[in-house]
């Protein structure tokens, strides 16, 4: 009996790109074969298809290979979107300007603000007040709405979410008493939900000629 190959995602637990591409997977309920990289000792296996070797990267069963995490998530939800993630037209370009925002402007701060040291020349607390403009954007919306582009979770939510994870952990004291507490009650429902926990399960880095591991989190959120 002939079996279909499934898709390869090559992942990393803790990076927030690879965890947005994992809940868009788990949303969609494709299954995929997951290969958990080490980011030091990068497999040959994963260079080979995509040179510049970040996670995450996933490989088609038709051979393409899709290096972005929002094409990840895109291809995901557009294979299947039972929930309705995907914007609808009208608010597709919100939605893509929210999500450049994240990736553009707001995470080369939460990277100076959680690697500070790396960065001496301002401070810290310097780092995080340019990361807070974001954050009272969010919190702006999610003062007036459950969801960051619309009355339920979508493509932004799970695309935003573990960037502002990061962030909130980097001090979770200063985090819990900030001004922020519709985007508190966001994040800590986020991260609680039943799809956030499996997409965070821990799986041994992947080796050349291990048996295959599936990713098929089927968990409502």
């Amino acid at each position: 009996m002939m079996h279909t190959r499934l898709p390869i995602l090559y992942s990393f637990r803790r990076c927030p790109y690879a965890m947005r591409a994992r809940l868009a997977l788990a949303a969609s309920g494709q299954a995929v074969e997951l290969r958990e990289v080490v980011l030091r000792d990068k497999p040959e296996a994963l260079r080979v298809i995509s040179p510049k070797a970040t996670v995450p990267v996933l490989q088609l069963a038709d051979g393409r290979v899709l290096e972005e995490s929002l094409d990840i998530m895109r291809w995901a939800l557009g294979c299947s979107d039972p929930e309705g993630w995907l914007p609808e037209p009208m608010r597709a370009s919100e939605v893509d300007g929210l999500i450049a925002r994240n990736d553009r402007e707001f995470k080369p701060w939460l990277d100076r603000y959680k690697y500070a040291d790396r960065y001496p020349e301002r401070s810290a607390s310097d780092y995080r007040a340019e990361g807070e403009r974001f954050l009272t954007g969010l919190e702006q919306r999610l003062s007036a709405r459950a969801a960051l582009a619309g009355a339920g979770w979508g493509l932004a939510d799970a695309a935003i979410l573990p960037f502002v994870r990061q962030f909130a952990l980097v001090d979770r004291p200063w985090f819990d008493q900030a001004p922020y507490p519709a985007l508190r009650h966001w994040l800590d429902q986020g991260i609680a939900s039943r799809r956030f926990q499996s997409i965070m399960t821990k799986y041994p880095p992947w080796r050349e000629g291990d048996a295959p591991t599936l990713f098929a989190p089927v968990h409502k959120g």
